[in-house]
């Protein structure tokens, strides 16, 4: 059988699997050993098998995986979520919509510290919810604001699939969270004024609720500090080149771990189940990279990648035409699977089309391709991947964060829930478009930081 019939084939048969609800390491897997057996026999499969996943796993920037993942659950288990609201709330809460924007603010400080967005949106909710609930907010707006504020977990730094992104496509990881910074803030800011707009439009669905003393607000304010000092010695050490970030999550750990039992938050068994969820997680996300490299490694020999890429390069397609149907590609599969795996089953096919249409591997012809060279495309791609993965999480069928939510509000009709995300949705739009017309808000940073 011709080699990329079989890649399509197998490309067709990893959907199917998908679609039976498989999980996509299995499918992965499957596809990939079966594929690669049919392709160049079982020998040259087997020998892969022999080293790839210690090759895989034994990967030095790997290991920071681990460590952000377990500072996140320590940060659930310490009440980090509780203070962080609380202040928010002291800022916000006296503006109509204020308690919405103060979930916003909160999801946003909590995932500079967690770095899971199903973990920003289980337990912001948690908190947020009561009180959302206690000031007669609409449901819509009460469940929307939160699941929208979850997907702010995955871009600001840092972020467990930003560290993936950089390994795969082997760019500086310390680049990319300089690059997330701003497009993270940026998000911040559109969501807030969303927010505004819709209870501009429709004011009983976010009421204001009264200014406490002053006394008050600066005792909530101080919840805050906190999360500062965390994201100021994780992020800003990496920042400031003082370390990288396998040692920047273990301090992180440490000084998470050293709140929560300041705080008294945290007990022998909450640790225990910190160290437990971050085994299991760890596993699963190990798993799928392993799954993803014998998918390439099937789809490289059928060349499938190369394939692509001549053909957008002979398409008579602009660079950018070629950008936005990949971004709305990222789109369309986030209705079916959850981010990461989302990242891992496409960057094989996607990034050679960009070099491709960018003008080569290197350094690309004046004026030819995206105006960058490629060390550039990485970054600014990246991030614009990250942003689009990110409105899978709150786009049907799948919407995970929704699903998390809705778990938590089962009064609320998930239909109710996913109208609500609706504005927000409408205001990643508006940010993707934002990015893609100035790339320097994603370059600026990391040009100005490391010169």
């Amino acid at each position: 059988m011709d080699p990329i019939t079989l890649g399509a084939l197998g490309l067709a048969a990893l959907i199917l699997l998908l679609v039976l609800r498989i999980p996509i390491a299995y499918a992965m897997i499957l596809v990939g050993a079966i594929g690669t057996t049919m392709l160049s026999g079982p020998n040259i499969l087997l020998a892969q098998l022999k080293t790839l996943a210690y090759g895989q796993f034994s990967i030095y920037d790997l290991s920071v995986v681990p460590m952000f993942v377990l500072m996140g659950a320590l940060a659930v288990k310490t009440g980090l979520s509780k203070d962080l609201f609380r202040a928010a709330n002291a800022w916000f809460g006296w503006m109509r919509g204020g308690t919405a924007m103060a979930s916003i603010a909160a999801c946003a400080g909590f995932g500079a510290v967690c770095g899971s967005s199903l973990a920003t949106a289980s337990t912001m909710g948690k908190v947020a919810l009561p009180e959302l609930r206690r000031y007669n907010y609409s449901p819509a707006l009460a469940t929307g604001s939160i699941a929208a504020g979850g997907v702010l977990g995955i871009l600001i730094p840092p972020s467990v699939v930003l560290v993936i992104y950089a390994i795969i496509v082997e760019a500086n990881v310390v680049t990319m969270f300089m690059a997330a910074l701003i497009p993270g803030i940026l998000a911040v800011i559109l969501f807030l004024l969303t927010i505004a707009i819709y209870v501009r439009i429709r004011p009983d669905a976010g009421p204001a609720h009264g200014a406490g003393s002053r006394a008050e607000f600066m005792a909530a304010t101080r919840g805050m500090i906190p999360v500062l000092i965390v994201f100021g010695i994780v992020i800003g050490g990496i920042y400031a080149g003082l370390y990288t970030p396998t040692p920047a999550a273990a301090i992180g750990v440490f000084v998470v771990f050293v709140f929560g039992m300041v705080k008294k938050q945290l007990s022998w068994r909450s640790i225990l189940d910190s160290l437990r969820e971050t085994a299991s997680t760890t596993g699963m996300i190990f798993l799928i990279l392993l799954g993803a490299e014998l998918l390439k490694i099937f789809m490289s020999r059928a060349g499938v990648p190369q394939f692509a890429a001549d053909w957008a390069v002979n398409s008579g397609l602009t660079p950018m035409m070629v950008l936005l149907i990949l971004l709305l590609a990222l789109i369309l599969l986030g209705c079916l699977m959850d981010s990461l795996s989302m990242i891992l089953l496409v960057l094989p096919f996607f990034w050679p089309v960009l070099v491709a249409m960018n003008g080569g591997d290197y350094q690309p012809a004046e004026g030819a391709g995206y105006g960058m060279s490629t060390e550039h495309l990485k970054i600014w791609f990246g991030i614009l991947a990250l942003v689009v993965v990110e409105l899978g999480l709150i786009t049907p069928p799948v919407g995970m964060n929704v699903f998390v939510i809705s778990s938590l509000a089962r009064d609320v009709p998930m239909s109710t829930t996913f109208r609500g995300v609706a504005p927000f949705f409408a205001s990643e739009i508006v940010r993707v478009g934002i990015l893609i017309a100035f790339p320097w808000l994603t370059l600026g940073l990391p040009l100005l930081l490391q010169g």
